[in-house]
């Protein structure tokens, strides 16, 4: 485990009164939540390791650096009290120099049963920038030179995202308010479909509507990055043609490896590549798995990306782990109709993807501080080359950020 570059010992929310101004819940721990996984090396692969570590910017491009309760059950009602901590002490300790911060997303049910509503995005977003506006080493960043002043000050970026644009509605200036807020990087939909386009989970993707074409003009006029990791494969095909500036899946695997809705097929992966666009690999439980690896850990993982690699070359691959400090799959079986997605035509045997194991988390990549971690070292031991570790653990990432960003 690196070192801690904090300067200090914050807690979120610590400015408050704990108990009267917002009730307290027992956290996961962020560092030994579980027995932590290091993927072996030599004396001299941990140098490069910590060498390469040292030099290139690390880019998470999705995951949910907060804490849940240790008693997971307890999520609903500490998603509804509204104060979500955000997971200073792993951050600390990981090597990420910037995080794609996608807050509560599916599960924001702050006000409502369903999630999603303006209010509540508007109230997650508030209550995280607030929280960080207390300390110093989390620093909101809005530019590539702002995750480049946060690395060069040893602190880390964060950035604020959303997995799906469903809050806005029909409203194509709450895109404007949102960047206002913040706010870098928009899922067209997620798992269902909205006012812009199909999600994965429906059975007839109808693609892009004409809102949706607006919106992605509207967040190219922004500078905000389109991502469609949750999108129907024919809506993410009409974004990415819609829109004039490269666009991300900042969270999937290859749908030629396991067979579900969630993955993406081939096509969409090349069209994304052929864009000048970024796809993320993401670690989030049962999800990234393969037949040889059914066991959901950093090799089935690591599968997906060596797959994705040779089939739209280095250059347009990184990681999007997906993961949070905090039981993931007590989260996804809390939540499950706003988790669950269909698999590719059930009825068709030869469609459906193998069985697996299912596991209480994954190993190697159990939350953002590990996951940083054992990329590089995973990466190290296959004997990739330095140019190539570099594009991949942040180089392409900040690419398409320039390109996109104003």
């Amino acid at each position: 485990m690196t070192t801690s570059r904090r300067t200090d010992e914050y807690q979120s929310f610590q400015y408050l009164t704990e108990g009267s101004d917002y009730k307290h819940y027992d956290l996961a721990s962020e560092l030994d939540r579980v027995p932590p996984t290091d993927v072996p090396l030599t004396d001299a692969e941990q140098e490069l390791v910590d060498r390469l570590t040292r030099e290139f910017v690390l880019v998470s491009m999705h995951d949910h650096p907060n804490r849940f309760p240790d008693d997971i059950s307890q999520t609903p009602s500490y998603v509804k009290d509204g104060h979500i901590s955000t997971a200073y002490e792993g951050l600390a300790h990981s090597s990420w120099d910037c995080v794609f911060d996608n807050l509560l997303d599916g599960i924001c049910t702050i006000e409502s049963s369903s999630g999603w509503k303006w209010t509540e995005v508007l109230h997650d977003i508030g209550m995280r920038l607030c929280d960080i506006a207390h300390q110093d080493f989390v620093v909101p960043a809005t530019s590539v030179a702002d995750i480049l002043e946060a690395r060069d000050r040893g602190t880390v970026a964060w950035v604020a995202t959303l997995e799906g644009a469903a809050p806005i509605e029909n409203e194509l200036d709450r895109l404007d308010i949102l960047y206002g807020f913040g706010v870098r990087s928009i899922g067209v939909t997620y798992n269902e479909a909205n006012y812009l386009g199909c999600g994965l989970r429906e059975k007839n993707d109808s693609g892009l509507t004409n809102f949706g074409r607006r919106a992605i003009r509207r967040m190219n006029q922004l500078g905000m990055l389109v991502d469609c990791s949750h999108c129907g494969d024919q809506t993410t095909l009409d974004s990415i043609a819609a829109s004039q500036k490269p666009i991300v899946l900042s969270h999937i695997g290859a749908r030629a490896l396991w067979n579900t809705n969630r993955m993406a097929p081939d096509n969409v992966l090349q069209a994304c590549a052929d864009k000048g666009g970024v796809i993320g690999v993401e670690a989030a439980p049962h999800t990234t798995l393969t037949a040889s690896h059914p066991t959901h850990d950093i090799e089935s993982v690591m599968e997906h990306f060596e797959y994705i690699v040779d089939l739209v070359g280095i250059e347009h691959v990184g990681f999007g782990a997906d993961t949070t400090y905090g039981d993931h799959v007590g989260i996804h079986q809390l939540y499950a109709a706003a988790f669950t997605f269909d698999e590719l035509d059930p009825t068709q045997e030869d469609q459906s993807p193998p069985d697996f194991e299912h596991v209480d988390y994954v190993k190697g990549l159990e939350n953002p501080t590990e996951s940083s971690h054992n990329i590089v070292r995973w990466l190290v031991k296959h004997g990739y080359s330095d140019d190539k570790i570099e594009k991949v653990m942040g180089a392409n990432a900040l690419r398409v950020l320039n390109e996109v960003w104003v």
